[in-house]
């Protein structure tokens, strides 16, 4: 398993980034590779995002120096939304088969987590998120049929799309982490319009089913003081508490946000109307 480090940044910093550095600090590109767990541990409200693909092995959840514990999820709970093939995640206790935008929640204490594809030819692609717990609650799968379904936006501004709330505090008990997955219907291209920040917690986006040879637009920033990434399919971009959330791509997309913080409430944001954006 290999785990990546990245810093906090402060807002007056990152209106001096050039493209590099802002890829280098927001931008998870590799986020799936064959056969490995590969995640990057955020220091915005510790959460950690990255991938798993397990193609001809089985990959163990193991704990990483950074966490200073026996086991992965000793102090910490964690989000899986399978991407890919069909998967089957395994517990000390319990083997959960994962097919196609299913998700999972592992609670705090859950020990001999390992992940397998079920057919190699077909390798399930499993994103992850954790974040720290202090209260150990049950493991949960959930399905887009157990999930709260919102329609949003229309064709007329470019952003219909289908909301799908996965592990929040409306569908499974966490103790922070909220993780979703928002569907683009053909013809929308925006996503989260008009855009907002949330102090009380983070958020990360990962972006799939993305057509070959097209691209994202992430926009980032402070509302009066923007920035923009642009993201390949597959890959995540990571935003801190103070900084708007929001993209554009060159055909329809899927995205997966996920969440840590403070504040379990899905509609805690501060909007800002597209008219007043700089």
């Amino acid at each position: 398993m290999k785990v990546k480090l990245r810093y906090a940044a402060h807002p007056d910093d990152v209106k001096n980034y050039d493209t590099v550095k802002l890829r280098n600090e927001f931008l998870v590109e590799n986020i799936f590779v064959p056969d490995e767990i590969s995640l990057v541990y955020s220091l915005y409200d510790r959460l950690m995002v990255g991938g798993a693909m397990p193609v001809k092995n089985k990959l163990i959840l193991e704990s990483a120096d950074e966490l200073k514990s026996e086991n992965f999820l000793d102090r910490r709970e964690i989000g899986i939304i399978n991407v890919g093939g069909d998967a089957a995640v395994q517990t000390n206790d319990t083997i959960y088969k994962l097919g196609f935008k299913e998700a999972l929640y592992l609670g705090k204490g859950t020990i001999g987590v390992t992940f397998n594809s079920v057919n190699p030819s077909k390798p399930a692609k499993l994103y992850i998120n954790s974040a720290p717990a202090h209260h150990a609650y049950p493991s949960r799968k959930v399905t887009v049929a157990d999930a709260e379904i919102v329609v949003l936006g229309n064709m007329e501004s470019s952003n219909h799309r289908t909301l799908n709330k996965l592990l929040v505090n409306s569908v499974v008990e966490t103790c922070q982490l909220q993780m979703g997955m928002t569907e683009l219907k053909p013809g929308s291209v925006w996503n989260t319009m008009p855009v907002h920040t949330h102090n009380r917690r983070m958020e990360a986006y990962f972006y799939f089913e993305l057509a070959e040879k097209q691209s994202i637009c992430h926009f980032m920033g402070e509302p009066d003081e923007t920035r923009h990434i642009w993201l390949k399919n597959e890959q995540a971009v990571l935003s801190p508490s103070w900084s708007i959330h929001s993209a554009a791509g060159t055909s329809n997309y899927t995205f997966i946000w996920g969440m840590a913080g403070e504040n379990l409430d899905y509609g805690d944001m501060d909007i800002r109307q597209p008219d007043t954006l700089k």
